[in-house]
C-alpha cells in the first residue's frame, strides 16, 4: 500500500512540475505585435495610415462630398436653363416690337418724304405769286402751306424745317442724325433683344458646363461606389486617389463658372 501512495504522490508532482513550466515559457514567449528592443522592452509595431477602415471612412466622406456637390450643380444649372429660356422668350418679343417700330418709322418718314415733297410745291406756287404780285393768291398759298405742315408733318420733320431755315440749307434731312429719329425706339428695342439674346446664349454656355461638372461628379461617385470591389489595399488606394483628383478638379473649374444673373440664395428661402 505504501508503495503504491508513493508513486501516485511522485505523477502528481511530475504533473505539476510541467504545468508550471508551460505556463513559465507562455509567459516568456514575446508577442507577436511587439518588438524586443536592445533594452529589453517590447515596443509596438507601427500601423499603416490608410488602413481598411480609414478607406471606409474616407470613402464615405467623399461619397457624400460628390453627392453635395452633384446637387448644387444640377440646380445651378437648371436655373441657368430657366435664365435661357426666359432670355430667349424676352428677346423674341423685343425683337418682334422693334421690327413693327422700324415699320411704323420707316412710313413715317416716307410720309414727311411725301409732305416735304408737297411744300415744296406750294413754295414753288408761292414764289411764282410773288413773282406775278398776286398777293391774294400768296396768302392763300401760305395758309394753305401752314395747314398742310400742322395735319402731314411730324415734330422730326418740323424741326428739320427749322434746321434748314436758320442755316439756309435746301433739305431738312440734311441735318444730321434727323433720320435715325425715326427709328430711335426700334433700335432701343432691338439693342435690348440683342442683348438679352447674347445673355441667354452665356446661360445656356454655363448651363453645359454645369452639365460637364454633373459628368465627371458622376464619374466620381462611380470609381468611389467600386474602391469596395478590390481585395488588395493598394489597389483600393489608387482608384480612391484618382476619384479624389476628379473631385477636386471638377470643383475648381464649377467654381470659375459664372453664377446666374441675379442669384441670391436667400431670395429662394425668403417668406413669401
Amino acid at each position: 500500500m505504501s508503495e503504491t501512495i508513493s508513486k501516485e504522490s511522485l505523477v502528481e508532482k511530475e504533473v505539476v512540475t510541467e504545468t508550471d513550466n508551460s505556463l513559465a515559457e507562455e509567459k516568456t514567449t514575446p508577442d507577436e505585435s511587439s518588438e524586443e528592443t536592445p533594452n529589453g522592452k517590447d515596443k509596438k509595431k507601427k500601423k499603416s495610415f490608410l488602413s481598411e477602415n480609414t478607406l471606409e471612412i474616407l470613402v464615405a466622406i467623399l461619397l457624400g462630398i460628390t453627392a453635395l456637390l452633384t446637387a448644387w450643380a444640377t440646380w445651378i444649372g437648371s436655373l441657368h436653363g430657366g435664365n435661357q429660356a426666359t432670355n430667349y422668350a424676352k428677346s423674341s418679343v423685343l425683337a418682334s416690337e422693334g421690327n413693327s417700330e422700324y415699320n411704323a418709322g420707316m412710313q413715317l418718314y416716307l410720309s414727311d418724304v411725301l409732305a416735304f415733297n408737297t411744300m415744296m410745291d406750294y413754295s414753288f406756287d408761292m414764289e411764282l405769286a410773288k413773282l406775278e404780285n398776286d398777293k391774294t393768291k400768296e396768302q392763300l398759298l401760305q395758309e394753305k402751306l401752314e395747314n398742310y405742315m400742322e395735319q402731314n408733318c411730324s415734330q422730326i420733320l418740323l424741326d428739320g424745317i427749322n434746321w434748314m431755315a436758320e442755316n439756309g440749307k435746301d433739305s431738312p434731312f440734311e441735318m444730321e442724325g434727323l433720320t435715325d429719329r425715326y427709328f430711335e425706339t426700334a433700335n432701343e428695342l432691338l439693342d435690348e433683344s440683342r442683348t438679352l439674346l447674347e445673355q441667354g446664349q452665356k446661360d445656356n454656355a454655363n448651363g453645359d458646363a454645369y452639365n460637364l461638372v454633373n459628368v465627371i461628379y458622376s464619374v466620381v461617385l462611380f470609381m468611389l461606389g467600386i474602391v469596395g470591389i478590390f481585395k488588395r489595399l493598394p489597389n483600393r488606394a489608387v482608384v480612391l486617389i484618382i476619384a479624389l483628383v476628379g473631385l477636386v478638379l471638377a470643383t475648381i473649374y464649377m467654381i470659375t463658372i459664372p453664377m446666374p444673373t441675379g442669384f441670391d440664395i436667400t431670395t429662394f428661402f425668403a417668406p413669401k
